[in-house]
């Protein structure tokens, strides 16, 4: 399952050189070309997926833990402080590239702020409100 207008697919399959840090059956992780911080991962399924919500299901309990253990191979050999799991999904939501794929952003001590926004203030009615709206959509 891979398109072939899609640079993540091409990228996914090695016909595009990167800086592969892992590769299995289902996935290839690669340096981000563009990255936020030094050491900055990619983490692309071989297959081609939209978005999270076409995602396999079993590829996506692979996905989670395998970030995991790039993020502490960050810690260790990086010796940043901590990292960001981001993955968007749709253009409102930042996703430029509509190959699902998970950034893992290395967050080293005094470092910019990144991924932070201001937290709301939503009354007890509005989230109600909101959370029947979700579940109703389940």
């Amino acid at each position: 399952m891979r398109k072939d207008d899609c640079i993540f697919c091409k990228i996914a399959a090695g016909e595009i050189p990167s800086s592969t840090l892992y590769e299995d059956e289902d996935v290839r992780v690669i340096l981000d070309l563009g990255p936020a911080s030094q050491g900055h991962a990619l983490i692309l399924p071989k297959d081609h997926y939209d978005d999270v919500c076409t995602l396999d299901e079993a590829l996506a309990a692979k996905i989670l833990p395998l970030a995991a253990r790039i993020g502490q191979a960050m810690k260790k050999g990086l010796g940043c402080a901590g990292f960001n799991l981001v993955q968007n999904n749709g253009k409102a939501a930042g996703q430029t590239v509509f190959h699902f794929h998970m950034h893992v952003i290395p967050r080293y001590a005094d470092g910019p702020d990144m991924v932070c926004w201001e937290p709301g203030s939503p009354s007890r009615e509005e989230l109600a409100e909101t959370a029947a709206k979700i579940r109703e959509a389940l």
